[in-house]
This record gives C-alpha cells, sequence and structure tokens, in this order.
C-alpha cells in the first residue's frame, strides 16, 4: 500500500483541471495599496534582464511538467507586477517554449493583466498573435482624482482608450478591474466608474472594495475610506446597477456580461483545482498521485516519498529567482494536512454564488462529507448553508455572513 500524506488516496489527479499562473513581478511605480509581489524597474533596467527571465520562465516550466501527470493546461494567467512591462518578443519566445513543454487545451484560456499606463508597449494584436485571448486591464477608477491618490501612472483617457483599442484590435474577452470604497469616493462616483467600464467595451467586471493590506503604504499613512454606511450604498447600488447592464455576478467581486462568461482560470481556484506556477513569487497548488512521476529536481524533501496534496512557492526577489544552478528552485514545498485541506476548499468554494457538489468536494481533497456533516447541519440550522446533501451553497444570509460559515470550518 502506497503511503499518504492526506486523502490523496482517494483522488485521481488527472482528472483534476490543471492551469498555470505566470508572475512577471516589474512595475513602473509601486501603488500605495499594493502587497503584491512587485518591485519598480529601476533607471538602468537592461534588456537583458527580461532575456533571463524568461530563460529561468521556462527552465522552472520544464521542471514543473513532470507534475501534469499527462493533463493539459486548460487556462494560463499571467500577473504581476505589470506584465504589459515584458516585450512582446519575450512573450513570442515564452509561449514557443511553454508550448514545447506542456500540452495546451483546444480551447485554453490565456489573461495577461495590463495596466493602460503601459500598453504603448506592443499593439494589441501582438498579444493575440502569441495566444493571449483575454485581457484584464487594471483601471481601478475613472476619477483622475482618484487616481492620483491610489498611485496609479494612467489618466482616466488613457484607461477609457485602452478598452476601446483592446476591443478593436480583436478581443472579444476584456475584464476591467475596479475598486470602490476609496478614500473619498462617493455613490455617484463609484456607479459613474461601473458605466463608464460597460461603455468603454467591458466583458467582464472585476468590482472589489479596497483593503487596506499590511506593509503597504496605505497601512501606514491610513487613508480616509467611507464610513461603513456610506460602503453599504456603494456596494448594494452598484450591485443594482451592474445587474441592470447584464452582468452575471457568478463569484464575491467577478461579473461577467452577457457576451462573455467566467473566468476559467480563476474558477479553477475557487474549485479547488491544480494550478502550476513559474515566475518570482508565484505560488502552487498540485495533487500527485505517483511517486515515479515526480522530477528529480523536486526531490528535496523526504515528504516527496509520499503521494499528496502540496503547495508550493518560489523565490520572491527577481534576482534569486534567476540565479539557479539547474532551475528556479521550489523554496517552500510542503503538505497540506487535512485540516487545512477542508478550510482551503470552502474559502475557496463558499465565494461561488451557484456553490459546489459535494461530490467535487471528496474528489478534489480526498476526504469524506461525514467529516463536515456535524458543521454543515449546524450552519444549515442557522439558515447560512441551504438544506442540500448534494450542494454545498451559501443561503442569501450566508453571503452576508461567509466569515461566520468559515470560522465553522476551522
Amino acid at each position: 500500500m502506497r503511503a499518504d500524506i492526506n486523502g490523496a488516496s482517494c483522488i485521481d489527479a488527472t482528472i483534476i483541471p490543471l492551469a498555470l499562473y505566470i508572475h512577471v513581478p516589474w512595475c513602473v511605480k509601486k501603488c500605495p495599496y499594493c502587497d503584491f509581489n512587485s518591485h519598480e524597474l529601476g533607471a538602468d533596467v537592461q534588456l537583458s534582464m527580461y532575456d533571463e527571465y524568461v530563460d529561468a520562465l521556462l527552465l522552472d516550466a520544464q521542471m514543473q511538467e513532470p507534475l501534469t501527470q499527462g493533463r493539459q493546461i486548460g487556462s494560463i494567467f499571467i500577473g504581476g507586477g505589470t506584465p504589459s512591462l515584458l516585450p512582446i518578443i519575450q512573450y513570442q519566445r515564452l509561449f514557443k517554449g511553454l508550448q514545447d513543454c506542456f500540452e495546451f487545451a483546444n480551447d485554453i484560456e490565456i489573461t495577461m493583466e495590463a495596466n493602460p499606463g503601459t500598453l504603448e508597449h506592443a499593439p494589441f494584436a501582438e498579444y493575440l498573435k502569441v495566444g493571449i485571448n483575454r485581457l484584464s486591464i487594471g483601471v481601478q477608477s475613472f476619477a483622475a482624482d482618484k487616481l492620483q491618490t491610489l498611485g496609479r501612472i494612467h489618466n482616466p483617457d488613457q484607461a477609457t482608450a485602452a478598452i476601446q483599442a483592446a476591443r478593436a484590435a480583436g478581443f472579444e474577452r476584456v475584464n476591467v478591474d475596479l475598486m470602490h470604497g476609496l478614500p473619498q469616493q462617493s455613490l455617484s462616483e463609484a456607479l459613474y466608474d461601473i458605466q463608464t467600464a460597460h461603455d468603454a467595451g467591458a466583458t467582464h467586471i472585476s468590482w472589489y472594495q479596497l483593503t487596506i493590506e499590511p506593509n503597504t503604504v496605505f497601512y501606514r499613512s491610513q487613508p480616509i475610506l467611507p464610513d461603513e454606511d456610506s460602503l453599504a450604498d456603494i456596494e448594494e447600488a452598484g450591485q443594482a446597477l451592474l445587474q441592470r447592464l447584464g452582468y452575471d455576478n457568478y463569484e464575491v467581486s467577478a461579473w461577467a456580461g452577457a457576451s462573455d462568461k467566467p473566468c476559467r482560470h480563476n474558477v479553477n481556484y475557487w474549485q479547488f483545482g491544480d494550478y502550476l506556477a513559474i515566475g518570482a513569487g508565484a505560488h502552487g497548488k498540485v495533487t500527485l498521485n505517483s511517486n515515479d512521476l515526480i522530477s528529480k529536481d523536486l526531490q528535496n524533501d523526504e515528504l516527496l516519498s509520499k503521494t499528496g496534496i502540496y503547495r508550493f512557492s518560489k523565490s520572491r526577489s527577481p534576482k534569486d529567482y534567476m540565479t539557479y544552478q539547474d532551475a528556479p528552485k521550489m523554496v517552500n514545498w510542503q503538505p497540506i494536512a487535512d485540516d487545512e485541506l477542508v478550510s482551503e476548499f470552502m474559502l475557496n468554494a463558499l465565494r461561488l454564488h451557484e456553490g459546489v457538489a459535494w461530490t467535487l468536494f471528496e474528489s478534489r481533497t480526498g476526504l469524506k462529507y461525514e467529516r463536515v456533516a456535524p458543521q454543515v447541519n449546524e450552519l444549515v440550522e442557522q439558515g447560512l448553508l441551504i438544506d442540500d446533501p448534494n450542494l454545498l451553497r451559501p443561503t442569501l444570509l450566508g453571503h452576508r455572513y461567509l466569515n461566520q460559515i468559515l470560522r465553522a470550518f476551522l
């Protein structure tokens, strides 16, 4: 009998969807609210740095290829930082190398994050040619004063022009990131942002409230945000406007337009699928079925002699990431314990408004429904989960108290 570090003995990893995350860590300017792994480009940046970074990405991909266990890559998400800073010639080289390494699904979804202030680096049509078929444009606001407060390098006209240019170039799927609850933001300003994104051609809108995270400039300076009543009014009115404009709120902050569909890559996260990860600071999660498929380059821990569900990450420092002997190393490869599997599954799945089947809980974690049945029964009695033995889904009340539901599974 093989050794297992968690419920993975019940899992067939080969039927779990597999995605790929790629991190590009540089940006022109670090925003005061940003806690992502992003690093400002120095004035003396050399183009050779991009060559070295793509070399590292491709070696990283080759090292992780055995973790696919024969699966196709169903989606790719290129995040940052500002991925649109990477020259188009590097994307051409990157995708040629990735296709030599992995098998792409015929209908693969490939998303690239882009900022309006950096999109002059390549025409949108060039991104389409390399296979990128979905853009996520970080607008955040169409109000000049709000953009200045947020430290963005674009202006409202550039934001509108970027969305329109993407659609004109042939992108049928264009997400626009918008924040609400900004310093001194009024209800009318928040609604204006939604309407403007829609009118400019957004097919999907990610609309989320600004939160102040540790290790950010805003955390140290603490800007004055709208009060709780104002935030509630903005959220209620914004959701109503998005619905009137034909957007479907399939996840807490994600709205798919009538001509678009949910982001496959993010849905894979929320349904507890697997995802490889390359790039400085990238995080991945993978289920291993067989010891024979583990790359020798990964054998730096005795836990790798066992099947199971693992998470891993890469060095946050771009310099460290590009300094290697054979390939960029895993800096944090560890199994996910059973208790963590429960809480992580719930943390993701409960974000989906349509819920997930309980069979998915069992097939993705290897754990039985009976393990969480007492908590589920109690939450049903409290009116926070629907009473359905086949479906994990919050009630309308439960959507308002997701944190209370999550605490029950900690």
